[in-house]
């Protein structure tokens, strides 16, 4: 797999590492990681630290961790392990000889604790959170020092060490770092590095009930692994100070460098792990895999390829400025990827009857109909033509506007490779709803005859009534109205419907799960299912056209 697109340019991180390099730090290797916390699906968000990640060890020959960050197990679940693992696959990255997780190192981080304990640089605070919470200051005033902060080496070391043994309850004590409660940067006034939390590990079971918290647990884990450069977002920059701190107070294997880049944002989504678990806990969505959801499980489900969702994170790039980018970028590496690689095929998502009254009840006959209109190495299909046709009701109107080129009474419309139609006459029910249309052929207007010059401004796809297949399909707008979502108030309340008597043509039978197709016309799909009465289940991945242009031009 190609992970480098040919979109792809030198940003700010390589140039630093191509610096590094000639400088000879780190023994001239490159040592990146991926360290997700397992307490959710990975969004497209995770996918662009995945790409920068894996794609510099690739490029530098260096290593990739995939490191699982699992040290609050309140959170986390062995099924999230499971789903991020998949989400990696998807993309086309390796890192069987390289999944590490933090509890690998529960033990290592202990004693390192207990080495800031005996430099006198931590200390047990017995304060509650609340009481934490309200000395540790304002970005104007200055935290208060607690009352336990000059406890004795012995007695930290005693206190810690019993922690650890279980005899305290949860919040009864916490380990803080000893730096400075007057900092200007709050992440360096004493923050929690430990805490209690009598909950069982899904990986350790009941072996610990003290956790390292993020901070503490990354910097180590980096520095144990030989990490060299710790690739995070924007808002962990106000945290370095204190990763470095704990590389300067410790005597760690390797001395990592932590570098910040933009997080990625697009519009109408919403890429916050938490906000996200709060859309699938109040049943908003379906679940964490549903197609409307910035997850990659979505997306997957959806019927994005892993390609086009490289492409985009190739063509977004890494910088260090905060950016909103607009879904139009990601929709068109994915309408371009699907293009070159989709079949193309007939659908009537919403049908109306054609009787064609001049064709004879009893004769069909097949048509050849081009699998691609660019790569005849796909070759073509029969579909059966007969005296009974569907076509989508939107193709049809009583009084168009003037510029209307589909089916209207007296009007002519070719019909996709096969033949001209008239409108002769519309059928209606007693309420005044269309029932069919009854028109009448040009026997000598076939598609790819050459037997007529004769010419009409639209042409319209079709699905035989005789021979085709059921089908359901579901249509995706945005989950969210407003362009940078804020809560469920923005929901979409269109962001989904269901076409329950939608008909394909009968070729598409022999397709197979995860299939694309283009139905001609009407946008870019994904097989999903046949159920147990064989209706076809199909998911809209994508528009054929970028509606955004437009919408932002209103």
């Amino acid at each position: 797999m190609n992970t480098n697109s040919k979109n792809k340019s030198k940003n700010f991180i390589r140039h630093i590492i191509d610096a590094d390099l000639k400088q000879g730090k780190n023994d001239s290797k490159v040592c990146t990681r991926f360290p997700p916390e397992p307490n959710g699906f990975l969004h497209i968000g995770h996918a662009q630290s995945i790409c920068l990640n894996f794609g510099i060890a690739k490029e530098f020959n260096g290593k990739c961790y995939l490191r699982f960050d699992d040290t609050n197990p309140a959170k986390e679940k062995e099924d999230f392990v499971t789903a991020i693992k998949e989400d990696i696959d998807w993309l086309g990255f390796e890192y069987e000889e390289s999944l590490t997780y933090a509890s690998d190192y529960f033990e290592d981080f202990y004693q390192y604790a207990m080495q800031l304990i005996a430099d006198g640089n931590a200390y047990v605070d017995s304060q509650n959170s609340d009481e934490i919470k309200n000395t540790r200051g304002t970005l104007s005033e200055p935290g208060i020092e607690s009352a336990y902060r000059n406890r004795s080496i012995n007695e930290n070391e005693g206190l810690f060490e019993r922690m650890r043994s279980g005899e305290f309850e949860n919040g009864e004590n916490v380990l803080r770092a000893k730096i400075d409660m007057a900092s200007p940067n709050i992440n360096l006034r004493d923050p929690i590095i430990y805490r209690i939390l009598h909950v069982e590990h899904q990986r350790t079971g009941n072996d610990w009930c003290i956790y390292p918290m993020y901070d503490f647990a990354h910097t180590l884990s980096d520095a144990i692994e030989g990490i060299t450069h710790s690739l995070c977002t924007l808002e962990f920059e106000d945290h370095r100070p204190l990763y470095e701190w704990f590389l300067d107070q410790l005597e760690l294997p390797s001395q990592p460098r932590q570098i910040e880049f933009s997080r990625l944002n697009i519009e109408h989504t919403l890429t916050s792990k938490r906000k996200l678990a709060t859309l699938v806990s109040n049943g908003t969505v379906t679940g964490w895999d549903d197609p409307r959801m910035p997850t990659l499980s979505g997306m997957r489900k959806r019927g994005y390829t892993a390609s086009s969702i490289r492409d985009f994170c190739s063509r977004v790039g890494i910088t260090k400025k905060d950016k909103s980018i607009q879904m139009a970028l990601l929709e068109n590496s994915v309408r371009e990827d699907l293009d070159i690689n989709s079949p193309r095929r007939m659908a009537v998502i919403e049908p109306l009857k054609i009787i064609i009254k001049n064709y004879d009840s009893d004769e069909v006959e097949y048509v050849d109909a081009v699998n691609h209109p660019k790569n005849p190495e796909m070759g073509k299909r029969k579909m059966a033509f007969g005296k009974e046709l569907y076509i989508e009701t939107t193709d049809f109107m009583e009084d168009p506007p003037s510029k209307f080129f589909r089916l209207k009474p007296g009007g002519e419309v070719r019909l996709r490779f096969a033949y001209i139609i008239k409108c002769e006459e519309v059928i209606k029910d007693e309420a005044g709803n269309i029932l069919e249309i009854h028109c009448t052929y040009d026997t000598d207007t076939k598609s790819g005859t050459g037997q007529s010059e004769k010419k009409v401004k639209g042409t319209i796809h079709w699905v035989s009534a005789k021979e085709n297949r059921p089908a359901s399909v579901n249509l995706f707008e945005t989950l969210f109205n407003h362009s940078e979502p804020k809560s469920e108030a923005d929901i979409n309340p269109n962001s989904l419907t269901v076409c329950r008597n939608a008909i394909v043509e009968k070729s598409i039978d022999e397709a197979n799960s995860g299939d694309r197709f283009q139905f001609e016309r009407s946008g870019y799909f994904i097989f999903e299912q046949k159920t147990n009465d064989g209706l076809m289940q199909f998911n809209r991945i994508i528009t054929l056209r970028d509606s955004w242009a437009k919408i932002k031009k209103n």
